[in-house]
């Protein structure tokens, strides 16, 4: 072939192989970024896919349950206050038994709750010491009596309690009377109503209020009595 044929048919090789060059730069230059752009695009929607999330939690009040929440490291968790000791029971004192001392100190109690001087007390424990050496008796022929909490069984009329107050003589109910604070509490109330009292000797201020048919059996627990409410109430 001639030279002058094959000459326009380089030309246009060349032409093509130009043309050809010349696209895949443009694809290059002018497709990668809008790929660029629709990545951004696609992140900027994800953003704000996630803001509009967030902002529906918010008003919706989507929060986390704070008692879920582990607590931070190293805090200490709230706990409830312990509950308080009860109070100490006073040991015995003047040969008494610890039972003993316990309804000395539930009769001591009552006077001082009413206001009472101390020689109030000591003529209530005399009387106690008197009548049941300070234990809470229950009674046989009261029934009531023996379903209560008591220290011993006796079955003198309807004598019930510390003081061995009657149920049949308007003291109050067997219940009631067996009960130490309620059965020390009624006789203050009695003896406060005692003409003179206070002046009285402890054993005829006793006698006042018990009418006992052996009047004269307090007085020789004085001592005894003045012990243990010095010790119960100083």
């Amino acid at each position: 072939m001639r030279p002058s044929r094959i000459l326009p048919w380089i030309l246009a090789l060349l032409t093509s192989s130009m043309v050809l060059t010349a696209g895949i730069l443009a694809i290059n230059t002018f497709l990668r970024p809008a790929e660029r752009a629709a990545a951004s695009d696609a992140a900027t929607a994800l953003t704000g896919a996630t803001r509009d999330t967030a902002d529906e939690a918010s008003r919706g009040f989507a929060r986390a349950d704070p008692a879920a929440s582990p607590l931070p490291s190293g805090s200490v968790p709230p706990t409830s206050p312990a509950p308080s000791a009860p109070p100490a029971r006073l040991p015995p004192v003047a040969g008494l038994k610890q039972l003993e001392m316990d309804n000395a100190v539930a009769i001591v109690r009552a006077g001082q709750r009413m206001n009472l001087p101390k020689r109030a007390y000591v003529v209530a424990i005399v009387t106690a010491l008197q009548e049941s050496h300070l234990r809470n008796l229950a009674n046989s022929k009261v029934p009531q009596s023996l379903k209560v909490p008591h220290q011993g069984v006796e079955s003198n009329f309807d004598s019930v309690g510390l003081f061995q107050q009657r149920p049949s003589q308007g003291w109050g109910t067997a219940a009631e009377l067996m009960d130490p604070t309620t059965a020390a509490t009624r006789f203050y109330a009695r003896l406060a109503k005692v003409s003179g009292w206070p002046t009285m000797t402890v054993g005829d201020a006793a006698q006042a209020v018990q009418r006992s048919a052996f009047p004269d059996a307090y007085d020789k627990h004085q001592a005894q009595a003045q012990k243990i409410v010095d010790a119960i109430a100083g």
